[in-house]
Order: C-alpha cells, then structure tokens, then sequence
C-alpha cells in the first residue's frame, strides 16, 4: 500500500522559510498528482499546490502564489514544498495526498486524492 510521510513543519517567525518533505513509500501510476493541502483551526481544508507526474506542471492557489514552490524527486520519491515570505495567516496543519487519475492536477479538489499523509504543524508567529 502507498503511504506517505510529511515532515518539515515547525515554528517560525514571519518572514521566515520552512522546507515541507512528503516522501512516498509505496507503488504508484505513470500518471498521478501529488498535492499539498492545509488546514488552519476552523477552517475549511485548502488545496495549497500539486504537481504532475506525468509532465512536472507545478499549480498554486493564489494565496501562495510567489511565495510557495513545489518541486519533485523522482530518485527520492520525494515532493518539497519550499515556503517563503510566511504570513502569520499560512499558519495551519499542512498534509500531502497523491492523487491517482488522468487529467489534470488543477482545479486541486482534496476529495479527488487517494491517499493522504499524516499532517505537520506550520505555525508563523508575528
């Protein structure tokens, strides 16, 4: 069984960078979307950013939009999501999920992913 694993997360000053880590421990498709999501108390869980397996197109929300750069190692079986210029509002519990289907990775909808990582906390203080 696929399995993914999120670190990176902890506390950080605003302004500051964190490096998220979402390693894939088991099989996968030719074609599938690794996307980040997050999730502030309160709020509804956000599609952050994705990027193809199939041909390394990389999509952001807008709120991250120059801040945030997904990138993928296909040696490591690895997706980073390198976070820069942290706001006080990225604060939230960050998951990464894969999702196994053709089409593309945008629109991300987090009921189209598969499998799911356990969350790491990001928390950007002021």
């Amino acid at each position: 069984d696929v399995q993914l694993q999120a670190s990176g997360g902890g506390l950080v000053q605003a302004g500051g960078s964190l490096r998220l880590s979402c390693e894939d421990s088991g099989f996968r498709f030719d074609d599938y979307c690794i996307g980040w999501f997050r999730q502030a108390p309160g709020k509804e869980r956000e599609g952050v950013s994705c990027i193809s397996s199939k041909n390394g197109r990389t999509y952001y929300a807008d709120s991250v939009k120059g801040r945030f750069t997904i990138s993928g190692d296909n040696a490591k079986n690895t997706v980073d999501l390198q976070m820069n210029s942290l706001k006080p509002e990225d604060t939230a519990v960050y998951y990464c999920a894969v999702r196994y289907r053709y089409g593309s990775c945008w629109p991300i909808r987090d009921y189209e992913y598969d499998v799911w990582g356990q969350g790491t906390q990001v928390t950007v203080s002021s």
